[in-house]
């Protein structure tokens, strides 16, 4: 298949998909970075966790909340958790204000401090802590991908119509797939490369959270604030993805780094 018609197809898978941050790619890379970082004990107890349903690693349940959309047995559990993915700012001072952007938790800086709390209570029964080990895993790569958490009136950049290459798309499908699946990288090879950089150097914390998945998700909606996620014009072209993929990559360092120090403290003994 020729590199053109390969885009041209992905692009249009992106349109016909739901919205899912990152994509499998993205989302498996985070896993990886995150596996990498485990504590022995943690390690040893999300293996433990998982090995009902044949998992061993974070990878493997990296896109499990976003399967569940096609799964007709999961139908109901992936519409309760439909408005979990993604957290609305009202405004583009980007402050996080629970009553008005996450009404009755239903949001993902809620779910991922919900599901991280019932992960770390040993008391619960193990399915329902595997279920939110998998939710946590894939929550906090959503909530580092910055159309997850933004502030505009388009449903994360999902009704933002842009062309590339002739092709028309939209800026949501740009960023859950497209600057990162050019690159050609597997998920782990990806991982490497990204490690290759050395340790991640995160934000300190913001005063005066003390809920550190909101102060992700107010990076996120910074970014598309200051950053120039949305292009000029509705053309993105190798130029804008050239320059729009280090930060993308900075937020996968994030998410993973972030994600590891969760599950250290999670599953601790």
């Amino acid at each position: 298949m020729s590199r053109l018609r390969w885009i041209a197809c992905l692009l249009a898978a992106a349109v016909a998909a739901p919205a899912a941050a990152w994509g499998p790619l993205g989302h498996r890379v985070v896993a990886e970075l995150a596996q990498r970082r485990l504590t022995p004990a943690a390690r040893a107890e999300a293996e433990r966790l998982l090995a009902p349903e044949h998992g061993r690693t974070l990878a493997d349940v990296a896109t499990w909340a976003d399967d569940i959309r096609d799964d007709p047995a999961q139908a109901e559990l992936a519409e309760r958790t439909r408005k979990l993915h993604y957290v609305n700012f009202r405004s583009a001072d980007c402050d996080y204000v629970p009553p008005r952007d996450c009404r009755d938790g239903q949001c993902v800086v809620a779910a991922i401090d919900r599901y991280a709390a019932i992960l770390a209570d040993r008391r619960r029964p193990d399915a329902e802590r595997r279920e939110a080990l998998k939710f946590v895993v894939h929550f906090v790569a959503d909530v580092h991908q910055p159309l997850h958490a933004g502030y505009r009136d388009d449903k994360g950049g999902n009704d933002y119509q842009v062309r590339y290459r002739g092709e028309g798309t939209n800026l949501h499908a740009v960023w859950d797939s497209l600057l990162l699946d050019a690159r050609g990288l597997r998920w782990r090879a990806y991982a490497d490369a990204l490690d290759d950089d050395g340790p991640v150097s995160l934000p300190p914390p913001t005063p005066p959270l003390d809920d550190p998945p909101a102060q992700w998700a107010q990076e996120s909606c910074r970014i598309v604030r200051d950053d120039g996620v949305y292009p000029r014009g509705r053309v993105i072209d190798d130029a804008y993805l050239a320059s729009r993929r280090p930060l993308a990559e900075r937020r996968l360092r994030e998410a993973g780094a972030r994600l590891a120090a969760l599950l250290n403290r999670a599953l601790a003994r």
